[in-house]
C-alpha cells in the first residue's frame, strides 16, 4: 500500500491530533512592557503566527486582499495563510511596526504571490482613501478587505480615560473600517468578501476595556447590517470574534501587568490562543466553498461563550 495514500480509506493518513491544553505556552507569563504599538519580535514568547505551521492549498488562488494591522497579530496569521492559499496580500501597518512587517512581506513573497507594505495611521479619512487605492493598483485590484488593525487600552476607570485615548479608540476600530469599506467598494465585484475583527468582548465585557469593548460590539453590528445591505450584490460580509490571543497589543498596554501575568488562565484550556490558531477562520469565510455565509460572526475564544 502506497504510505502516502490509504486506498481504503480514500484519504491521506491523518497525524495524531494534538492536545489543544499543551499545545502552546500557558501563563504564568513573563510580565513585560513595550510602548505602543509593540512589536511581536520582542515578544517572550514569541507569537506563533503560523509562520512554521500553515500549509495551503490553493483555497484562495488568484485573489487579491488588503489586511489592516498584518504586520503581527491575527492579522499577520491571516496575511501568511491568505498568501499560503493562493492570494496576492497587501498589509497595512504603523510606520513604528516596520520591522514585524518586513517579516511579514518576506513570507508572502516566500509563498510565490505579490506582498505590498502601506504604513500609515488609519485615524486619517485620506489615508484610509489612499491605502485603498495603493492597494487595488498595486495588486490589480481587490477582492478581499480584512478590518482586522485596533486600539486597545486598558483603563481601571472610566475617569481615567481622556476624550484625546477615547478618540483614538473610536478612530481606529470604528472610524477606519467604515471609510475603508467605502473606499473599497467601487472595486467589488460579486463574490468579494469584507471580514470585520470583533471580540469575546462584544458579548462579555471586561470592565478595564470598556472603550474598546464598545467598539467590538459596534464591529459586531456593522457586520450584520452590512451583510443585509450587500447581500443583494452578492458581496458577503463577516466577523471573527476572538477570545485572549496572545498579540503585542496586550504588552503594549492592552492589559495590565497583573493580567497579562495570568492572560488566558480563565479558558477552559487554561491558556490564551494564539494566531496561528485563527488563521483557518479568515481563509474560511473568504474561501467560495463558504458562499452562503454572510452576517455571522465566527467566535473563537478558548470555551467562554459565544457572540
Amino acid at each position: 500500500m502506497n504510505e502516502q495514500f490509504n486506498s481504503q480509506e480514500g484519504k491521506r493518513p491523518q497525524a495524531k491530533p494534538t492536545d489543544p491544553r499543551s499545545k502552546y505556552p500557558k501563563p504564568p507569563f513573563e510580565k513585560q512592557y513595550q510602548p505602543f504599538p509593540g512589536l511581536a519580535s520582542k515578544m517572550n514568547p514569541v507569537p506563533d503566527h503560523g509562520e512554521e505551521s500553515y500549509v495551503g492549498s490553493g483555497r484562495l488562488m488568484g485573489r487579491k486582499a488588503l489586511i489592516t494591522g498584518g504586520d503581527s497579530g491575527i492579522g499577520r496569521a491571516a496575511a501568511i495563510a491568505y498568501a499560503r492559499e493562493g492570494a496576492d496580500v497587501a498589509i497595512n501597518y504603523l510606520p513604528d511596526e516596520e520591522p514585524d512587517a518586513k517579516e511579514v512581506i518576506e513570507l508572502i513573497e516566500k509563498a510565490g504571490r505579490k506582498a505590498v507594505g502601506i504604513p500609515g495611521d488609519l485615524r486619517e479619512e485620506s489615508f484610509c482613501k489612499e491605502l485603498v487605492e495603493k492597494a487595488v493598483a498595486e495588486l490589480g485590484g481587490l477582492d478581499i478587505l480584512i478590518n482586522n488593525a485596533g486600539h486597545q487600552k486598558t483603563h481601571e476607570s472610566i475617569l481615567d480615560i481622556s476624550t484625546e485615548e477615547f478618540d483614538r479608540v473610536m478612530k481606529t476600530n470604528i472610524y477606519a473600517p467604515f471609510w475603508l469599506i467605502k473606499a473599497a467598494l467601487p472595486h467589488l465585484e460579486p463574490g468579494a468578501s469584507i471580514i470585520g475583527l470583533s471580540s469575546e468582548q462584544a458579548y462579555d465585557p471586561s470592565e478595564d476595556l470598556y472603550d474598546y469593548a464598545m467598539t467590538k460590539a459596534a464591529t459586531t453590528s456593522y457586520v450584520k447590517s452590512l451583510a443585509k445591505q450587500l447581500g443583494p450584490k452578492g458581496i458577503r460580509v463577516n466577523g471573527v470574534a476572538p477570545g485572549p490571543v496572545w498579540t503585542a497589543l496586550e504588552v503594549s498596554g492592552g492589559q495590565t501587568m497583573e493580567k497579562l501575568e495570568k492572560f488566558g488562565e480563565k479558558t477552559v484550556f487554561g491558556r490564551p490562543g494564539q494566531p496561528a490558531e485563527l488563521a483557518s477562520i479568515f481563509v474560511q469565510l473568504a474561501a467560495e466553498d463558504a458562499s452562503f455565509a454572510t452576517g455571522q460572526i465566527y467566535a473563537s475564544s478558548g470555551g467562554n461563550g459565544q457572540p
